[in-house]
């Protein structure tokens, strides 16, 4: 990932509530691995990437100006996705604000 990535995607993401709304999407994701792997339900594993969308994606429609659209549409979807888990660790160091 380069910064300039990251910085496209702070660009989409430049609304408060937009990054809340990724950061209990990635926490959601975090609870949902710990329990899968605690029940030994292996499979639902594969369920795991699916978890953040709900969050991440309306977000973007309830909170974002008119043409913000998720990230995945402009660089890909591991891509975006590798932006995400940055942003979520740079919000737990509090470098970026939820609220």
């Amino acid at each position: 990932m380069t910064d300039k990535h990251y910085k496209q995607y702070l660009a989409n993401h430049n609304h408060p509530k937009i990054r809340l709304m990724h950061f209990i999407g990635q926490l959601a994701t975090l609870f949902y691995i710990t329990y899968t792997l605690y029940i030994k339900e292996f499979w639902l594993l594969i369920f795991a990437p699916l978890i953040v969308y709900p969050f991440a994606v309306s977000s973007h429609y309830i909170f974002g100006s008119k043409g913000n659209k998720p990230s995945f549409h402009h660089m890909g979807y591991l891509q975006a996705k590798r932006c995400d888990i940055k942003m979520f660790i740079d919000i737990l160091k509090g470098k970026l604000k939820i609220w």
